[in-house]
Parts: C-alpha cells; structure tokens; sequence
C-alpha cells in the first residue's frame, strides 16, 4: 500500500510540474506575441515598411480591407510601401484576446483606433479597424505572423 500511495504521489507531482512548466511557457509565448505586435503597432505609425514586414513570416499573408491578398516578403514590401505612400497612421491596438491552438501557433484578435491621414491632401480623420492575427512559432523560437486580415469598423463615408 505504501509503494502505491508513493507511486500515486510520484505521478502527481510529475504531473504538477509539468502543468506549471507549460503554463510558464504559455505565458512566455503570451509575452513574445505581445511583443511582435507593439513592434508592428510602431512600425504603421512611424511608416516604417521594414520594420512592418520583419514580424512576418518569409510566406506570410497581407490580407487588407478591398484588396488582393499579398503573399511573401517581396508582396508585402510592395503592399506596405504603397500604403505608407498614401497615408500616415496613428493607431493604438488593443488586444481582445490570444489564443494558442498549438505549441507553435496562436490566433490574436485585436482592435484599433486613431486617425489616418491622407498624404496627398493633408485630411485627417478616425481610423478604426478590427483585425486577426494567425501566429506562428518557428523552429527558432520566433514567434512571427503567418496571417493578417483587417476590416474597418468606422461607419461607411458619406
């Protein structure tokens, strides 16, 4: 009996430690998610192409509002150089919730707000989007985004 309540408590406390070295993983991840989108959150508003397309994966996907998907690093060069051409972002995001699915992917709804300006006029108005996220980890620990798609939530233009 003293040989099973021992294996019992053996097993439980494996199990218990393993149970809190994967939280501290997921909190972990949590942070590095985090991270990656206050580096994107400043690279939209600095209009700042290169710093944009370094949180993506090489084969990530730009998915905007009324637009083509824009898949790969060479795209997504292209697709924010265009923007940043024609207008001039300053957004806050905030996070609404982080899902990992997997050890190495996670799902990230956010909000954003702020103004836009457009280059060519100087206008000025609110910005206001809702976006999804879809993460990936690499093999070197990177947590990157694999996926981004975004829709307005401001009212359609008169």
């Amino acid at each position: 009996m003293k040989k099973l309540i021992k294996s019992v408590l053996a097993a439980a406390s494996v199990t218990a430690l393993t149970a809190g070295v994967a939280s501290a993983q997921h909190e972990t991840d949590r942070a590095q998610i985090e991270g990656v989108l206050g580096v994107y959150e400043k690279a939209l508003n600095a209009s700042d192409t290169a710093a944009a397309i370094s949180v993506y994966e090489a084969d990530g996907v730009f998915m905007p509002q009324n637009s083509p998907s824009q898949v790969g690093t060479d795209a997504l060069r292209g697709a924010y150089d265009r923007v940043f051409k024609a207008i001039t972002l300053n957004v806050d995001f905030e996070i609404v919730e982080i899902v990992q699915m997997a050890p190495t992917w996670a799902f990230v709804r956010t909000n954003s707000a702020g103004t836009v300006t457009v280059n060519a006029t100087g206008d000025k108005g609110p910005e206001a989007n809702q976006e999804l996220f879809i993460f990936h980890k690499g093999d070197d620990g990177a947590w990157k985004i694999a996926r981004y798609a975004f829709s307005t939530t401001n009212p359609p233009r008169q």
